[in-house]
């Protein structure tokens, strides 16, 4: 039994069941057992593989985005380029590679900032970054940002911010909390408090008893903070994440541990936790604070950036292992049965503006 599961049980037998957002925030954020406190999760060592791990032009080709939406927006300085929940660093060390090739001015000029609550995971993007030229200052909260234009990228970001769960039963739909069984072991039941009836998706009206439908106000509180930063002062999003781009009836609240699934209330602590992301529900906070959101899928978008182009120039004169990796890379990243259908991608800026691949021109 791992140390958090045991203080969950102690937390549950004194106080009485959780919601299931309180168990996913206790399993990945508990200041000393959690997982994202106490873990490296990624890479081939860790638990995941994210897109800036799988390829170097995953983070290139973002960070020509990035560039061209800067200009699209007028060129402004100062001006935020910042990278929430960054993990390892990988991202943002690739983007400022390429805009240092790009603009040297561009990235001197710019305020580089990383959004990061952990402070292991800081000082793992510091060892990563080391290298680079450009002055990086680490936030706590999008709030903290200077009061400038903010070009802002977020990749597998909100599928770890917690969710709320609800299960239907014959007396309506209930809040789906963490309790324990007549084993003192941990089990889902339903609880007392209900859903309101205007947060149900469309098929929900015809789900079955025992159906499960996840709402995120946290998810949607955060996206609300980064659009208001952006209606405020100008620039653009950018955010990859795995989901669906309308809401639905379905349990995707998964555990991952050495890049294989386990019981998500097996090993807390010691997995990730994560759930599918509703874009619509993102995009509704955007558009609340004067927005406009575009969604493509991350094939698409990577496509439409030039990912084949770019692996041609890497692969020219590079040898017959280096091109086969290259192109496992472009299917890994871009392919349908692999990230490229199942990732989303979401753009959120101002309506006037002209996004690179979301919007040719100005509607």
């Amino acid at each position: 039994m791992t140390q958090l599961k045991r203080r969950i049980i102690e937390l549950i037998s004194t106080a009485g069941p959780i919601p299931t957002s309180e168990y996913m925030a206790l399993c990945l954020f508990d200041p000393e057992a959690g997982y994202y406190t106490t873990r490296e999760p990624f890479g081939t060592g860790g638990d995941f593989i994210t897109a800036p791990e799988v390829s170097q032009m995953f983070g290139e080709l973002v960070a020509v985005w990035l560039y061209e939406t800067w200009r699209a927006v007028g060129s402004p300085m100062p001006v935020t380029l910042a990278e929430i929940g960054p993990g390892r660093g990988t991202l943002t060390k690739d983007m400022l590679r390429t805009l240092e090739r790009l603009d040297p001015a561009f990235v001197a000029g710019a305020s580089i900032a990383l959004i990061e609550t952990s402070p292991r995971l800081r000082e793992k993007q510091r060892d990563g970054l080391a290298g680079s030229a450009a002055s990086v200052k680490w936030h706590e909260t999008v709030a903290s940002l200077p009061g400038a234009p903010l070009l802002i990228v977020g990749n597998e970001l909100f599928d770890a911010v917690p969710i709320r769960q609800f299960v239907r039963t014959s007396d309506g739909w209930r809040e789906r909390m963490v309790g324990l069984d007549e084993n003192g072991e941990l089990a889902f039941f339903a609880g007392a408090a209900s859903l309101d009836p205007s947060l149900l998706p469309p098929d929900a009206e015809s789900a079955p008893d025992g159906s499960i439908v996840e709402i995120a106000p946290a998810r949607s509180a955060l996206m609300q903070t980064i659009a208001d930063q952006i209606a405020a002062h100008g620039g653009a999003g950018l955010f990859f994440d795995y989901g669906h781009l309308q809401p639905g009836v379905g349990d995707t609240l998964q555990a991952l541990r050495s890049h294989e699934y386990e019981g998500v209330l097996a090993s807390p602590g010691e997995a990730d936790l994560t759930s599918h992301v509703d874009f619509s529900a993102l995009a509704t906070s955007a558009r609340i604070a004067g927005l406009r959101a575009d969604f493509t899928t991350q094939g698409s978008f990577l496509l439409g950036m030039g990912l084949l182009e770019r692996a041609g120039r890497l692969g020219a004169d590079a040898d017959d292992a280096t091109r086969e990796r290259l192109s496992g890379e472009v299917e890994r990243l871009a392919g349908p049965q692999a990230m490229g259908d199942l990732f989303k991608v979401l753009a959120v800026a101002h309506e006037d503006i002209a996004l690179p691949v979301f919007r040719s021109r100005v509607s």
